[in-house]
C-alpha cells in the first residue's frame, strides 16, 4: 500500500454516508449496502462497511454533495478486516468522465475546507 507520500491525490479526512451496490464481471448485482467514508481523494476512498467487498467486483458508489447525487465507479484495491468486525475497503476509481471529476473536485474541496476550519 501507498504512503501518503506516494500518492497521487493527497487524502482528506471525511466521514460521510453512502451507499454502495456490488456487481461481479458480468454486471449483475451482487450485494448493495451503506457505508460510511473515512477519506477521500480525487482517485478514490476509504470505505468502512459492515460486510465485505468483493476484491473481484466492480463497485458503484453513490456520493451525495449538497443537493446532488453523483454515482462513480471503482474496484477494490485493499481491503481489511477490522478487529471489531467492520471491513475497510480502499476504492479507486475507474470511469470519471469529467462531469464527475469536476463534481468530485468540489466534494474534495468542501471537505479540505471543512479539515482547515
Amino acid at each position: 500500500m501507498a504512503t501518503d507520500d506516494q500518492r497521487k491525490n493527497p487524502r482528506i479526512q471525511s466521514s460521510n454516508l453512502l451507499s454502495y451496490v456490488s456487481c461481479d464481471e458480468t454486471d449483475q448485482e451482487i450485494m448493495q449496502g451503506m457505508g460510511r467514508t473515512l477519506n477521500v481523494s480525487e482517485g478514490g476512498i476509504l470505505l468502512e462497511t459492515h460486510v465485505p467487498i468483493d476484491q473481484h467486483h466492480v463497485v458503484t458508489l453513490t456520493i451525495a454533495l449538497e443537493e446532488e447525487l453523483m454515482a462513480f465507479k471503482g474496484r477494490v484495491a485493499h481491503a481489511t478486516k477490522l478487529k471489531d468486525g467492520g471491513f475497510l475497503s480502499g476504492i479507486e476509481f475507474t470511469e470519471m468522465d469529467e462531469k464527475k471529476r469536476q463534481f468530485f473536485r468540489q466534494y474534495v474541496l468542501f471537505f479540505r475546507g471543512q479539515e482547515t476550519a
